[in-house]
């Protein structure tokens, strides 16, 4: 037994093309919207502009040596009040604070290193 089947439109008469009309074109970039949130997020990340804050904002006018040397003193804080609280816990919570203490001090090491090789402009 033959069953009549009837043929598929043309591409350039499919009334449901994406861009046939404006609303289907709109509906079509909604649809690929969705689809990247929910399949491809670094699509959406990789396109939005970063704008960071400026609420808090270093002076442009700082030189980098000084900035250096505030990110030292900054470091070696955050590695004393890390290590102090590290003094106050026990078990996995201790280890995790001495791991985040060398991390810090890895930093401020660098940037020790940075101030002593920093040569002022002329």
């Amino acid at each position: 037994m033959f069953k009549v089947t009837p043929n598929p439109p043309e591409p350039d008469t499919d009334p449901a093309s994406p861009y046939e009309s404006d609303d289907s074109k709109k509906f079509h970039e909604a649809a690929e919207r969705a689809l990247d949130f929910y399949l491809n997020p670094a699509a959406i990340m990789n396109n939005t502009p970063r704008k960071p804050s400026t609420m808090y904002m270093v002076a442009p006018d700082v030189d980098q040596e000084a900035l250096l040397v505030q990110t030292c003193e900054n470091l070696a804080s955050a590695s004393v009040m890390a290590s102090d609280i590290a003094a106050l816990v026990e078990g996995p919570q201790r280890n995790t604070l001495l791991a985040l203490q060398q991390v810090i001090m890895l930093g401020e090491l660098a940037v020790n290193r940075m101030l002593d090789n920093f040569v002022p402009p002329k």
